[in-house]
């Protein structure tokens, strides 16, 4: 039960990821926050088809129980 070939092994798989990962450009700060902001927006445009949809079939969705 020896553990050296192991080692060996992840090693040389941190030292593969960690050269793959230097070839990559890291993302800037402002390029991060403007693709949150569209995937934000996205996600708002799916929300809001989604609820109109419901409305036109008639549903009206869950949120108005009608107190």
């Amino acid at each position: 039960m020896t553990r050296g070939n192991q080692r060996e092994t992840d090693r040389a798989k941190a030292q593969k990821k960690a050269a793959a990962a230097k070839g990559k450009p890291k993302e800037s700060a402002a390029s991060l926050q403007k693709r949150r902001e569209q995937d934000a927006q996205i996600l708002r445009e799916k929300q809001q088809k989604k609820l109109e949809e419901e409305k036109a079939a008639g549903g009206g969705g869950s949120s108005s129980s009608g107190k």
